[in-house]
């Protein structure tokens, strides 16, 4: 092979240097492959770390038990600390040179494993939690088996509209991609794009509105009211009721007096009533959209700058999935404004009636006979 033929061999088999000059000499000198015997004796070669130091293994379980995370007592643990930083603590603690791969291996062995945090933590949880999530199943199941229709809504993540670099990774051509801004700073945006869906659990389609002014009550509805407009009066000729599951808070919040008056107008409107189950606080990430439509559109939409409002609706309206998702968008450039009021008078005029359980999550508000005659 010439010159640094024996180097390109090592690299190439993985052999040392030394081993293949040894090699190349025993060739040169008649050797022949089956001459070739196996002459380490069985268990031979240079011993293992923890067997040379028996004290390693402690001593690492002592450095690292501090930080480590996760149950003890699980098959599954882990740790904060870096194999490099563990590997300067053995030397610098207790004297033992080591090197970070070995730690690594050491690690594995002991049941530890590189893990990201999980999102599991709810904080306190509310007593009547699981009888809410019991009373929303039956609700659900109650109107999936009537043909009754039954959304689910929320408010995704409002995003900056901008040359704003997006999460995530899409294909492009080698060394070409998407040159986006430095830095996000919401002066240089375009605006802001507040999307806004209503998921019908039934059809398993999705109207989103996205907004470009303020995620208020008054914004909620009048997408949950396009949404009957153009997808679900077509679907639910004949419906009498409407059945919305909600989070506690944010736009449909379960105190907000405006979401309650909104309905109200809405019901009046269409001329059925609207059943509404709120989740309890903190548990947002079981309602239905969540896990129906917006992971879904976050995928769809990673790695693409969202730099015009047309790329946000076109992007939310492209969403599919194999189990036959269709989403429907519209821009909403209507204003909202902030600190709306309904009084107590306004209050008593509207025709809704708590529910037997937690009557403050769960109630329906009926048309009113006044709006009916009209």
């Amino acid at each position: 092979m010439g010159w640094g033929g024996i180097a390109r061999v090592a690299r190439a088999t993985g052999l040392a240097i030394s081993t293949v000059t040894l090699g190349r000499t025993e060739v040169r000198g008649g050797a022949h492959v089956d001459d070739v015997v196996k002459v380490r004796r069985k268990g031979g070669g240079r011993r293992r770390h923890e067997v040379v130091h028996p004290e390693l293994a402690p001593a690492l379980e002592a450095i690292v038990a501090p930080a480590t995370r996760g149950d003890p007592e699980s098959a599954l643990r882990w740790t904060n600390k870096s194999t490099h930083a563990l590997s300067d603590e053995l030397l610098s603690r207790f004297g033992i040179r080591v090197g970070d791969k070995t730690v690594a291996r050491l690690l594995r062995e002991s049941g530890y494993s590189l893990q990201a945090p999980s999102k599991t933590v709810e904080g306190k949880q509310h007593p009547d939690r699981n009888a809410q999530f019991e009373h929303i199943n039956a609700q659900a199941m109650d109107c999936l088996k009537h043909g009754i229709p039954f959304i689910s809504v929320d408010t995704k993540k409002k995003e900056l509209v901008g040359n704003f670099k997006n999460g995530g990774r899409e294909w492009q051509p080698q060394d070409e991609p998407e040159l986006v801004d430095v830095h996000d700073f919401p002066s240089d945006a375009v605006g802001k794009a507040i999307p806004y869906g209503v998921y019908d659990v039934a059809a398993n389609n999705a109207f989103v509105s996205v907004g470009t002014d303020h995620d208020t009550p008054m914004f909620a509805v009048t997408s949950i009211e396009a949404w009957w407009k153009r997808m679900g009066a077509e679907r639910y000729p004949q419906a009498t009721k409407l059945f919305i599951t909600a989070d506690a808070g944010g736009s449909n919040a379960y105190r907000s007096r405006v979401w309650k008056a909104e309905l109200q107008r809405l019901a009046d409107k269409i001329g059925i009533s609207i059943h509404v189950s709120h989740f309890p606080p903190g548990t947002s990430k079981w309602n239905k959209i969540e896990q129906r439509l917006f992971s879904f559109i976050s995928i769809n939409w990673r790695g693409r700058p969202l730099r015009t409002y047309e790329t946000v609706v076109n992007l939310i309206g492209g969403t599919t999935t194999r189990g036959g998702l269709v989403v429907r968008a519209r821009l909403d450039r209507r204003r909202y404004p902030i600190g709306r009021k309904v009084s107590v008078k306004e209050m008593r005029a509207l025709n809704i009636e708590p529910g037997s359980f937690r009557g403050d999550w769960n109630y329906v508000v009926r048309p009113r006979a006044s709006a009916e005659a009209r």
